[in-house]
């Protein structure tokens, strides 16, 4: 197992999702420890290390995430009048492959 919950767990099938949207290159899924309660993750189905290092992704693979982030966005805010949009970097990024935070609501857990 490495540091990388996405392409260890999701993107191999082991951990089960429910998809919200999925394209060749982009998977959105329902988190699966939801954090708020419109809760989903936006991620590219090939390994991007983070936002600050796209590894071999580069530039085009950024806009096809940033594509699905927007759509995803736009729905939760046209359902639920608001949405934040996150990214964690560094230390502050628990799985070492580029993910999007898109929700909704006062966290589900104390924060």
């Amino acid at each position: 197992m490495t540091d990388d919950f996405y392409c260890d767990e999701v993107l191999s099938g082991r951990t089960p999702v429910e998809v919200v949207w999925e394209t060749d290159e982009v998977l959105a899924f329902h988190h699966t420890r939801p954090f708020w309660p419109v809760h989903v993750v936006v991620v590219p189905r090939r390994h991007v290390p983070s936002l600050t290092d796209l590894g071999e992704g580069g530039e085009e693979l950024l806009a096809a995430v940033l594509a699905v982030v927007r759509r995803v966005a736009a729905d939760i805010e046209a359902r639920h009048g608001s949405c934040r949009v996150l990214t964690n970097l560094g230390d502050y990024q628990d799985s070492k492959h580029l993910h999007f935070h898109v929700s909704h609501g006062l966290p589900s857990r104390g924060a």
